[in-house]
């Protein structure tokens, strides 16, 4: 639990639970064979993997060659003890996967070129004709590798998020209110037409700007877990949030 450090008294704003997290059980695992820790990080790379694609494409690679790269990145990833050596202090997994990824391409990349396409079984299910037409959807300016990269996390990781929000509410048997609603997670308040979402939904104009404001809260609740599971500690949640958000805003 996170202290409060004010002393305020239960009724100030709750503090949150951070329990163990994805990346800080991949961590504590140290490159042992642990199966959860494995499962952990497994997860992550399927999870992260187009923006190290985007990386390699906008660096110079063709397609083919940042498609046999990727692979090679997170077979060795997966398979070696990479891990120990992340920066323990730091903790993240978006730094320190950026990272390996710069020290793979400069000092390792000419050795992995003996692996033919096709040649080794793959690790992560890519797909890599939906990663290619990404691709070509970006932005065709002077972005640098790594702020595509950044640009690239920032979208896997609200990609993921949305899923999981819909799974939730397909589960509850409201897909159609996920799908009615879905604009309004993005929309300014003032621009959300809650007449025309209430008829859609066929309640009231009351019931429709609850239904919103849950959708909402639910959507960060659940873009704080995410951004959680790729840190170490609860003090570097909201700092990714921050960085999250102005990458997401262009600064």
């Amino acid at each position: 639990m996170v202290a409060n450090s004010t002393g305020s008294s239960s009724s100030a704003r709750p503090q949150p639970v951070f329990v163990t997290t994805r990346w800080s059980v991949v961590l504590a695992a140290s490159g042992s064979d642990i199966t959860d820790a494995r499962e952990a990080l497994a997860h992550l790379c399927q999870t992260y993997w187009y923006p190290l694609y985007g990386y390699a494409r906008r660096c110079g690679c063709s397609p083919h060659d940042a498609q046999d790269l990727t692979q090679e990145f997170f077979a060795r990833l997966l398979e070696g003890n990479w891990i120990a050596r992340a920066d323990q202090q730091r903790g993240r997994f978006r730094s320190f996967l950026l990272s390996a990824m710069k020290h793979f391409m400069a000092n390792e990349w000419h050795k992995a070129q003996a692996w033919k396409r096709g040649g080794r079984q793959r690790v992560l299910l890519l797909d890599e004709a939906a990663a290619e037409q990404r691709y070509r959807l970006e932005p065709v300016d002077e972005m640098t590798p790594e702020v595509l990269f950044e640009r690239g996390w920032a979208l896997a990781l609200l990609n993921d998020v949305l899923r999981q929000l819909e799974q939730e509410y397909v589960r509850e048997g409201k897909k159609a209110w996920m799908d009615a609603m879905r604009p309004a997670l993005t929309a300014d308040r003032e621009s959300i037409r809650y007449d025309q979402l209430a008829g859609q939904l066929d309640i009231s104009e009351t019931a429709a700007r609850v239904a919103v404001h849950r959708l909402r809260q639910r959507y960060r609740r659940l873009i704080q877990a995410e951004v959680a599971n790729t840190v170490t500690s609860p003090d570097q949640v909201a700092e990714e949030m921050r960085h999250l958000f102005q990458v997401l805003a262009g600064r």
